[in-house]
């Protein structure tokens, strides 16, 4: 073990700091005893009118001169926000990681980017990840930054930080705000989007009124922290710890659990060595650890979100990634976490379980995990489950007992989609795994919510709902809308689920038989757009396949007439997005923003 770990000590720390010998440099490297001077001493180590600038309005907050004689300045990326509810506790855990940086000798510096509020921002929060990401990226590039502790929490704030901070590759470590405890209403367990979807369905079928509707908004959300089904923040948790970029745990602690608190001080303890061992990001993303997220998404029934997030992180560092790895990989894991939306139990239970390393743990040994994959504690992904323990196994299923045989997230293709679309076989109905229907056509969501409780509407169980133009250019920024709901007099007979197809994503808390993130979408004159009310689709899980059963000469007299739709915004943040975003199967990152663009030290400001 490398002296720098679990440093407990500052007078231990000073004198370690004080044996190093210095010289100029971008980085910092252990070579012996011998090191190079930290990017942040371009700022701070100056004798000169730039140096003092620097440091006398640095030192306007009370921070003593030694904090500028070379100890790593330990940036810590806050997504706090009161209107991002999730992340509304961050301010006490940014102290505790402000407590383990200062513990170890470093010295933290919080700044704030953009924060996401799935549940308020509107036309979608995925529309602003990556500006999100640029926020993240030029703030550690232009500041006196060595190494960043993201702070993650809500759907779209943990893929727009590590994005941004891939792009600049210093050490990273991510700490996440962890789930709400679990809900509660009149005696059973409710899940945070998981049940909105169920009770408003039930409103519609008449089985529930709204009084009692809105009696459970308090009922579900009960604490501080995100939401506590395997939606997107929970599924992105698992995945920056599935790809080592987290401490052991992360994933599934309760955001009000004190031990939440003991993982972000022990982050910022950790974050300061990894300055010492110059353990960047790039030596933790390799594509080993993303085969390892990939399987550890169809364990836990991950959301289908993680599958843009993963390729959007794989092309910042430079890794190949693709929806062919998503299905290779991930389609012969088992699901063994029996959690909503796929199972019955919820992230509290999760973590008291034994939380994510105990399913990495019956992974790896069953030969599904990579485990000489490197981890930010400085150990292989092998060496932190171990001794992982599964204390209960109706939530964390046993190997030969899984929630689902085959989980995973499977990939579609077809004429209705060339270059891909996605659906949770664990969160959909077997039923409905291999299915013909006749099109019922939505053109928009407007569309959708026109026509959806029309009497006179001709949909049966049996129908294909299609929805489009809600794609990264069609909506703009793909909403979770790919979930319709089904139209109140199917509900009032008790179906369920129908397949539905769309270009557009789906909340992770969501469920059903959803065929989503269709490429090429429809505003760039995919097939998707050519499709028309009462077309024939057949649906094929198992043989991967998605079919339009419409002869390719009548699909070119469609195209003939399809004219591009308008963009909403001729100037402006979404004139540039709907300009340069990628499609789904590319991460649906900028065209701009591929590829790493290092922390090399900026030209000086005065």
């Amino acid at each position: 073990m490398l002296p720098f770990q679990g440093v407990g000590s500052p007078l231990l720390s000073l004198l370690l700091r004080r044996s190093f010998r210095f010289r100029m440099g971008c980085g910092f490297i252990v070579a012996g005893m011998e090191k190079r001077v930290l990017r942040s001493q371009a700022w701070f180590g100056g004798k000169d009118k730039d140096g003092f600038i620097h440091r006398s309005w640095m030192r306007n907050q009370g921070f003593p001169g030694d904090v500028f004689d070379g100890r790593p300045v330990i940036g810590i990326c806050n997504t706090w926000s009161e209107l991002t509810p999730c992340n509304a506790h961050f301010r006490e855990l940014a102290q505790r990681i402000k407590n383990g940086v200062w513990e170890a000798g470093g010295f933290p510096l919080e700044f704030p980017v953009t924060s996401m509020g799935e549940t308020n921002m509107r036309p979608t929060a995925m529309m602003f990840r990556n500006l999100v990401s640029m926020d993240v990226e030029e703030s550690i590039r232009a500041n006196p930054i060595d190494a960043v502790v993201l702070m993650c929490g809500c759907d779209k704030t943990t893929p727009s930080l590590v994005m941004g901070a891939a792009s600049c590759d210093v050490p990273t470590i991510v700490l996440s705000g962890g789930p709400m405890l679990n809900g509660r209403y009149r005696g059973q367990a409710i899940g945070s989007g998981t049940v909105v979807w169920q009770f408003s369905e039930a409103v519609k079928a008449g089985t529930m009124s709204q009084e009692e509707f809105m009696d459970a908004e308090s009922c579900m959300s009960r604490s501080a922290g995100h939401c506590m089904t395997m939606g997107t923040a929970s599924t992105m948790a698992c995945m920056v710890e599935s790809l080592g970029l987290s401490l052991p745990g992360n994933a599934a602690i309760p955001a009000v659990d004190s031990r939440r608190k003991v993982l972000a001080h022990e982050t910022g303890r950790r974050i300061v060595a990894m300055v010492h061992e110059d353990l960047r990001i790039s030596k933790i993303l390799k594509r080993e650890a993303f085969l390892n997220a990939i399987r550890a998404n169809a364990a836990v029934g991950g959301s289908t979100n993680a599958v843009i997030h993963l390729i959007a992180f794989a092309g910042r560092v430079g890794v190949p990634l693709t929806l062919e790895d998503w299905d290779k990989f991930g389609h012969d894991v088992r699901t063994l976490l029996d959690l909503q939306p796929s199972g019955r139990f919820l992230m509290e239970d999760f973590y008291y379980a034994g939380g994510l390393p105990a399913v990495l743990r019956a992974l790896a040994e069953h030969g599904q995990l990579d485990g000489q994959a490197l981890t930010v504690n400085g150990r292989t992904m092998a060496e932190n489950v171990a001794d992982a323990a599964n204390w209960n196994t109706e939530v964390i299923r046993d190997f030969d007992k899984p929630l689902v045989e085959r989980g995973g997230v499977a990939v579609l293709r077809g004429n209705l989609c060339p270059d891909g679309a996605v659906l949770k076989p664990s969160a959909a109905s077997p039923h409905l795994m291999k299915h013909r229907g006749r099109a019922v056509v939505f053109e928009s969501i407007e569309h959708y919510k026109e026509r959806i409780e029309d009497p006179e509407l001709e949909i049966d169980e049996g129908s294909v709902m299609v929805l489009k133009y809600c794609g990264p250019k069609g909506y703009p920024g793909m909403a979770e809308v790919g979930n319709m709901g089904l139209p109140a007099k199917l509900l009032a007979r008790g179906i369920t689920d129908m397949v539905r197809i769309s270009d557009a994503r789906m909340s992770g808390t969501a469920y059903g038989t959803v065929v989503l993130h269709v490429c090429p979408e429809a505003a760039v004159g995919g097939p998707l757009a050519l499709v028309e009310e009462g077309d024939w689709i057949e649906l094929d899980v198992e043989g991967r396949r998605l079919h339009l059963e419409v002869e390719d000469a009548e699909l070119e007299r469609r195209r003939a007439k399809w004219v591009a739709p308008e963009p909403a915004f001729k100037s402006g943040y979404q004139s540039l997005y709907v300009e340069h975003v990628m499609q789904a199967d590319k991460g649906a990152d900028f065209d701009f923003l591929l590829g790493c663009r290092g922390a090399g030290v900026p030209r000086e400001s005065h």
